[in-house]
């Protein structure tokens, strides 16, 4: 294999894609402009959805990226040696163009020439869909890797559930995978294994999806697509772990500085055979969940208790747990976030400011917490959940303190404790829509909302000042809610007049139209472009109204409707603090 640095690896990947004629967009917002079905961006392919369903793209056909990417289901699995909540994935996308036959070939290539990854080719093994009700088997996908050279005994036809990509309704574009994979030389688990049955000897490299048919009714059949696409994305830490031989990520460089400024912070006088080895899964969740909050932090999101803000919450708090296990000053998490600055390029000041004023509310709720906890007489496992649910205690903390009183916890009612409140959390956001792994409501009350926040947005600058800008939205097809910065509360009469203004814009039934051009010529133009420069050469701008009488100028690549009439009444429902400085509006339409 050839060893690389972080930053050949990116390079590789986007010169290798110019090469074959792909436009190089920016990596999108990491949380989603027009997508209230997730908080993040969990895919390369979520921001391109509307071009994937048949939207064209301002580049052409052919795009391609690294994707900041941020997947909290596994938060708890992080400190092995994989698995991480913010990471980089490297895609590209044929919108209508290619198809298997070259995107196998442009894999194969990556993958095991010498001046690309250089995987020994003995060592890849590929999977295919095996075929059932709703499509057949993918031969056509296995041919294309044994012209390659890939032997049958390596290719590997697997089910729906392990080789088959679709949007969480079940409907509209789908089709068959073909993921790649490292043999790690360990011996075989059993006579069954294969890259599905994660033993760790197959590692996964990447992931090619062809979304070659469409489903339009719920248990319908699959129908050949009128658009057929390419969705890839390969991990950018995974792959630079496997090409530089380490064992695991947090060996390479992007977090073993981390690591190191971790381990020489350490204050343990009381273990006098202390052993960082004892502590690795600890320095490993500081330095990774502050990662994360550095990029979540850097796209404007405040640690608050609800939506992105509450996991932006989680992580600082679990890397200030461990930081506490290991006696690790608070000026530690500064150094990393500056470490850290030199790989996102974020305002360093800012995020610092905003991970620190949390790391001091977390310690004062856990003093907090200690005051609960010196009131109990016995500590039973409800108890020991109500102390980490209320106070942030961990339960690791809890049976340290109830061990020095001679009191153990029956964990077995925690953990129930823990679970009925985890499924009742999952059963509200999934009425909420605001935890599931789909990607956005494209339909008619979402685009009337999102085309509402546009004139929201335009309306507050109009009042308040050009400073005003958007520090987060999320649209469902119930309302929208528009974050935004002021430093104070808005009076009724505001409220009152935001809501006249817009109505007034409504009512005349303006028309609402897009054109494509250079962004920086949009930028020229006045056009409103809230996500600063995470945009490729070429945009949209949307524009309600036109010459003197425009209302909105917007960059933006989301649903609108065609007038302003569409809309309806619009009823601001609710003005509220969010944090410091950023105030959030709730609205509906009627």
């Amino acid at each position: 294999m050839k060893k690389m640095t972080y930053q050949q690896l990116r390079d590789m990947w986007l010169g290798f894609l110019a090469d074959k004629d792909h436009a190089i967009i920016p990596s999108a917002p990491i949380v989603p402009e027009n997508d209230a079905s997730t908080l993040f961006t969990t895919a390369g392919m979520q921001p391109l959805v509307p071009y994937l369903l048949g939207e064209v793209h301002p580049l052409g056909k052919r795009i391609a990226n690294i994707q900041y990417c941020v997947r909290t289901n596994d938060i708890e699995e992080v400190g092995d040696d994989t698995h991480l909540t913010f990471f980089e994935m490297m895609g590209n996308w044929s919108l209508g163009d290619y198809f298997k036959k070259e995107k196998v070939a442009w894999s194969w290539e990556l993958l095991t020439s010498d001046k690309y990854l250089g995987f020994p080719k003995d060592k890849i093994h590929v999977t295919c869909f095996e075929g059932d009700a709703t499509a057949p088997r993918d031969e056509e996908c296995a041919k294309y890797w044994e012209q390659q050279g890939v032997p049958r005994d390596r290719i590997h036809f697997l089910n729906k559930k392990e080789n088959w990509w679709a949007m969480a309704s079940g409907l509209g574009p789908q089709g068959p995978c073909s993921e790649m994979f490292y043999d790690r030389g360990i011996p075989l688990c059993g006579k069954d294994c294969n890259p599905s049955c994660n033993c760790g000897k197959f590692v996964e490299v990447g992931n090619d999806v062809y979304m070659q048919y469409v489903v339009e009714t719920p248990g319908g059949a699959a129908k050949p697509a009128k658009l057929q696409c390419v969705d890839t994305g390969w991990g950018l830490e995974r792959i630079l772990c496997l090409v530089n031989g380490y064992k695991n990520v947090y060996e390479s460089e992007v977090f073993a500085p981390a690591i190191s400024i971790i381990e020489s912070s350490i204050n343990l006088p009381h273990l006098p055979n202390f052993s960082f080895a004892s502590f690795t899964r600890e320095a490993r969740v500081i330095a990774e969940h502050t990662r994360a909050a550095c990029g979540i932090i850097a796209e404007g999101v405040i640690p608050s208790n609800t939506g992105a803000g509450y996991v932006l919450r989680r992580m600082i708090r679990r890397a200030v747990r461990m930081a506490k296990k290991l006696g690790t000053p608070t000026d530690t998490f500064t150094k990393i976030i500056e470490f850290y600055n030199t790989y996102l390029a974020f305002d360093r000041d800012k995020v610092t400011k905003t991970f620190l004023e949390e790391v001091t509310k977390f310690e004062k709720t856990l003093q907090a917490g200690l005051k609960e906890f010196e009131k109990l007489k016995e500590i039973s496992g409800k108890e020991a959940f109500h102390l980490y649910e209320t106070y942030g205690f961990p339960v690791e903390l809890t049976r340290e303190l109830a061990a020095e009183k001679n009191l153990t916890i029956n964990m077995d009612e925690y953990n129930a404790a823990r679970d009925k409140h985890a499924a009742a959390s999952a059963a509200a956001s999934a009425a909420a829509g605001a935890f599931k792994g789909g990607l956005g409501d494209t339909g008619e009350q979402t685009t009337r909302y999102h085309t509402a926040t546009h004139l929201l947005l335009a309306t507050l600058r109009e009042m308040f000042g050009n400073h005003i800008e958007q520090r987060g939205s999320n649209i469902t097809p119930e309302r929208l809610r528009f974050d935004f910065n002021i430093d104070r509360k808005l009076t009724a009469e505001e409220i009152a007049q935001i809501e006249k203004r817009i109505n007034e814009i409504i009512v005349r039934d303006i028309p609402v139209t897009y054109q494509e051009m250079p962004t920086a010529e949009a930028k020229k133009l006045g056009a409103i472009a809230t996500f600063g420069d995470r945009y490729g050469d070429r945009v949209k701008v949307y524009s309600i109204g036109s010459g003197k009488n425009v209302a909105s100028l917007e960059i933006c690549g989301g649903p609108h409707v065609t007038k302003t009439g569409e809309l309806g009444t619009f009823k601001i429902q609710k003005e509220e603090s969010v944090a410091a400085g950023i105030r959030r509006i709730k609205a509906v339409l009627s």
